[in-house]
């Protein structure tokens, strides 16, 4: 279809050259004209059109299956990335990476395949046949020009290239700014900061205008000298065509057609030009996402991986040394076990290496030294699916998606039926809260689950996680955003829900911890103590300070008489 469209579109200026001298001679006798040159003309003007449009339309689907293919790969290899590379990123930069990237890819395939080689093949035919029809110095005015034209094109364009690289970059960072800002709007308002997130949106924009403009003027100088190569072209083919004409040697159809074939040869050189510099942007822009897939990530599966036992799982963190950074270690040779079936505390202060128990165990990091085992299985011997599906966590900070409540409490287990759903929801003494909503469980719950309070997100987490149904849980300061009240009617479906599993609980709250079957007690990423409650106290080590000093915080205030 390509090379046909081109044939027909070489074959227009030869059809209008005998049209022109037909329409010479006859002198105004339009009934003279022959028909067939007239309806041929047409029929290939209309055969370019056609075939053109027809390998589109062909082409279409292998294009947008490669955009989409690329995107998956991109998005599937951003979720294999490991935690450390997701916390340093920037969401809205890295949207935008791959979005341009994806496009980039599109624009590529077609573009490469539909502009480049029909414009080659056009190229070399239009001289072909104004060496052959007419004389060698027409072949060679339209090559010195195609080869000026194209030196030109490819120098300025490579040396433009590095304003098109710092333009993306600004308007990546302008789309960070502005979307970081809106995720964190209630921060904004919080501190009244609506002034200053405009005036950091404002630079990044300003930043971007600047770039943008030195884009913009090179372009321009690219343009300019491409219209120059095109005008002087057209005016040596022309002139040496008149001279022709005026000698005799050519008709007043061959002026035409050889102008009609400078054109023709022209106007694709055009888009050529246009082509190659969006080809060089849209690998700059591929480029990024190239590199975003070269990221090799650093918890993967193991080439020989063992299964899972059956039943309930015990977990043992068995002598681990763990830092996020090498000169400062959190865990320092921390060593405990929690028996299968059974609930196992782990309390300290801020900054003791709690909730860095529950990343090595979801396999986000890898220790240093030491072990992390899952029902006698070592985590690194096993593949994350396996892994992550026998484990359930009840984060503090409890994210949800922009989609339903339904929809969000049904994310770990997407087959559970509504009846299923219920139960779960009743478990996590939810159900009140929902029957207070006007579409119930189909209610939006809004990005990152904003509209609901921290609590209700809270018995969201709990829910979802009864719902999966793992045999490990890991409730991760699980009653943090709690009252009182729901915090023991939250416990209660907890301890419930702990039956027969393998629980780690990480707490500060210590009022949550009380009925562990063993409480352990991080110092500085060390265990200095473990037991049960009454035993722990009665040491009057460290969890006894901790739980003397939360009793103190709890007292009403000797002023006030208020918490």
């Amino acid at each position: 279809m390509l090379i046909a469209a081109k044939l027909a579109a070489v074959g227009l200026p030869l059809v209008l050259k005998h049209l022109v001298d037909a329409l010479d001679a006859s002198r105004g006798a339009a009934l003279a004209l022959p028909l067939a040159l007239l309806l041929g003309y047409g029929a290939l003007r209309f055969v370019n059109v056609l075939f053109g449009e027809l390998r589109d339309v062909v082409f279409g689907r292998v294009s947008e299956r490669a955009m989409r293919r690329a995107g998956l790969q991109v998005f599937e290899h951003l979720h294999r990335l490991d935690l450390e590379f997701h916390l340093s990123r920037r969401s809205g930069a890295l949207a935008r990476d791959i979005e341009r990237g994806v496009e980039g890819i599109g624009f590529l395939l077609r573009f490469a395949l539909f502009t480049i080689l029909p414009t080659l093949l056009e190229l070399a035919l239009v001289m072909a046949v104004l060496w052959k029809v007419y004389e060698i110095g027409f072949a060679l005015i339209a090559l010195v020009a195609v080869v000026a034209y194209v030196l030109w094109s490819v120098r300025v364009t490579d040396w433009r290239t590095r304003y098109v690289r710092e333009a993306n970059e600004r308007d990546s960072q302008a789309n960070a700014r502005a979307l970081d800002s809106l995720l964190n709007f209630e921060t904004v308002k919080y501190f009244g900061a609506e002034r200053l997130e405009s005036q950091r949106y404002d630079g990044a924009l300003a930043s971007y205008e600047r770039a943008a403009g030195k884009s913009r003027g090179t372009l321009a100088l690219l343009n300019a000298g491409q219209a120059l190569i095109i005008a002087a072209g057209l005016t040596a083919m022309t002139s040496l065509a008149a001279l022709r004409v005026g000698q005799g040697q050519m008709s007043l159809g061959d002026f035409v057609a050889v102008n009609a074939f400078m054109t023709q040869l022209f106007l694709p050189l055009n888009v050529l030009g246009f082509v190659y510099r969006e080809i060089r942007r849209a690998l700059t822009d591929m480029g990024k996402l190239f590199r975003l897939q070269a990221l090799v990530p650093k918890i993967v599966d193991p080439e020989q991986s063992l299964a899972l036992p059956a039943g309930p799982l015990a977990v043992r963190f068995e002598q681990v040394h763990f830092g996020y950074r090498p000169e400062r270690e959190i865990l320092r040779g921390t060593d405990f076990e929690i028996p299968a079936g059974h609930t196992v505390a782990v309390v300290g202060a801020s900054g003791a290496g709690k909730s860095t128990l529950a990343r090595l165990l979801f396999r986000f990091y890898d220790p240093q030294q030491g072990r992390v085992l899952l029902g006698g299985v070592d985590l690194r011997r096993l593949p994350l699916e396996t892994l992550r599906t026998a484990l359930g966590v009840v984060p503090q900070d409890v994210v949800l998606f922009n989609d339903s409540l339904l929809e969000n409490l049904r994310y770990g287990c997407p087959e559970a039926s509504r009846e299923a759903v219920a139960e779960a929801v009743r478990q996590a003494h939810l159900a009140e809260f929902v029957a207070r909503l006007p579409q119930g469980l189909d209610t939006p719950v809004g990005e990152r689950g904003l509209k609901l309070s921290g609590g209700e997100k809270q018995r969201v987490a709990i829910a979802r996680v009864l719902l999966k149904n793992p045999p490990v849980l890991i409730f991760d300061e699980a009653t943090s955003s709690l009252d009182t009240v729901a915090e023991r009617a939250i416990l209660a479906a907890l301890r419930e829900a702990a039956a027969q599993r393998t629980v780690l609980v990480i707490a500060h709250r210590l009022s949550t911890v009380v009925h562990a079957d063993q409480i352990v007690v991080l110092d500085q990423g060390r265990v200095v103590e473990r037991g049960h409650h009454e035993q722990l106290l009665a040491l009057g080590g460290a969890y006894a300070r901790l739980w003397q000093a939360q009793r103190q915080q709890q007292r009403p205030s000797p002023e006030t008489g208020q918490d």
